[in-house]
């Protein structure tokens, strides 16, 4: 049943439904009409036994062929019969219960007469000489029979016929109501990957409307991360192509003529420059990766902040030292459930940008805000330029228009990846006496000491 078409099922369904609807009517009908046709035979004898009540004698023209007629007397004698020679109607028990009654009916098969007679047995105070009179008038039910018997033919033609008719058009009405989905489907199935295109939408607000609206809000958000994702490989290509290019170009210039010791020397040290490069450019594009995947594990354990901070400033010592420049910790007491190693992995990606494009000292600090805990990287710099805090964390953003050094754009990126891996968010803005404050933010109570 579930492999047949849907209009096909839903006619099935409506021919289901139909057919036990039109068997109630055709029962209803055929139940009335024999209820009417016989209140019609039983009218017929009252009329009839009033008449020979009211005569005390049966009319001799009653005791035609649909009709007999009796009247009995005291001790349910019979006293006269139409025609004559009828053995008698009713027997001793039902003249005795009709005495209590002003009208007693029976159904039944009179010996000598063909089918079903409908008999009426009825009385009146004694009068004219008889002391027990009861009239019993009796009428064939054959043409009753016969305009049943007729009926149930019309209804046996005309219901099949209807069920037909209803089932058509419940197959047509099915076929009509899901051509919108199967237009949507056409056009669905004619698009093509990156292709910026959009479904139909019918002009009736109905389900089908709703659900070619619900179909291109997802090729909107499909096609912006088609978009996203191909301007990540252009990008990541760009990236490795130029870190690939330098590293070839120094070894090619290396390898072109004799060179000293020196030359070579600064020769191997610029290879490995680009090779480090290329390396971190590499684990943060795996990094990305496993990210976009949902598969960025994080090992959450009782971290103290400040060790955390500190471990950060020293791996910046030399560095920080070699630039005249400083990195220092502010204590802030506190400890966090977090992925220790992620955490400094966001850190350094934070002190390094701090270090490559800020200025002054660079400030590591941590603070306790609405059930959070803030993790902070300052720096005393120019800041960040107008409208980048909109695109600072998009995965290859970078402000080197006004930082003046390049980079991969990919460390706020990070940032944020691990952030949200924690369920916390990152954030950024400009000091008001100059430089830049980047922070991210993890979820829970903190612990003090």
């Amino acid at each position: 049943m579930s492999r047949l078409p849907i209009r096909v099922r839903l006619t099935l369904g409506f021919a289901v439904a139909m057919a036990v609807v039109l068997a109630v009517v055709g029962l209803f009908v055929y139940e009335r009409v024999a209820s009417e046709l016989l209140g019609t035979v039983d009218q017929t004898l009252v009329a009839q036994a009033a008449e020979e009540l009211d005569a005390h004698k049966i009319d001799a023209d009653t005791g035609g062929g649909t009709t007999l007629a009796q009247i009995f007397g005291n001790g349910a004698r019979l006293r006269h019969s139409q025609p004559r020679g009828l053995p008698p109607l009713a027997g001793t028990s039902v003249l005795s219960d009709a005495l209590f009654v002003k009208r007693l009916y029976v159904t039944q098969h009179i010996p000598g007469h063909a089918g079903e007679w409908r008999v009426l047995l009825q009385r009146t105070p004694g009068s004219g000489g008889y002391n027990w009179p009861v009239v019993v008038v009796a009428r064939s039910l054959a043409p009753r029979d016969e305009s049943l018997d007729h009926l149930r033919r019309q209804l046996v033609i005309f219901l099949p016929l209807a069920l037909l008719a209803a089932c058509l058009g419940g197959y047509l009405l099915a076929a009509g109501a899901l051509r919108p989905v199967e237009l949507l489907r056409r056009r669905a199935e004619a698009i093509t990957p990156g292709e910026p295109s959009s479904l139909p939408v019918p002009a009736a607000r109905d389900e089908v409307a709703r659900l070619a609206t619900t179909l291109n809000d997802m090729l909107t958000r499909l096609n912006d991360a088609f978009e996203h994702e191909r301007r990540f490989v252009a990008d990541a290509s760009h990236e490795l192509r130029t870190p690939l290019a330098l590293l070839r170009t120094e070894l090619d210039l290396a390898l072109r003529r004799p060179r000293s010791p020196a030359e070579l020397e600064d020769a191997l040290r610029s290879a490995a420059e680009e090779t480090h490069r290329l390396s971190r450019l590499a684990e943060d594009l795996l990094l990305i990766a496993r990210a976009d995947r949902g598969t960025l594990p994080v090992r959450r354990e009782n971290v103290d902040v400040d060790e955390l901070l500190a471990d950060v400033r020293t791996r910046f010592g030399s560095r920080a030292t070699a630039l005249g420049r400083e990195v220092r910790v502010e204590p802030s007491r506190l400890h966090v459930d977090a992925d220790p190693l992620r955490v400094v992995q966001a850190l350094v990606n934070l002190v390094d940008n701090a270090l490559t494009h800020g200025g002054g000292a660079v400030v590591l600090s941590a603070a306790a805000a609405d059930g959070t805990v803030e993790l902070h990287v300052r720096d005393y710099g120019n800041g960040f330029p107008d409208g980048f805090a909109a695109r600072a964390f998009d995965r290859f953003s970078r402000a080197d228009e006004a930082r003046g050094r390049g980079g991969t754009g990919l460390g706020l990126s990070i940032v944020e990846l691990v952030a949200k891996a924690h369920g916390g968010s990152a954030g950024l803005r400009n000091l008001p006496d100059g430089g830049a404050d980047v922070w991210l933010s993890l979820p829970g109570e903190p612990l003090t000491e």
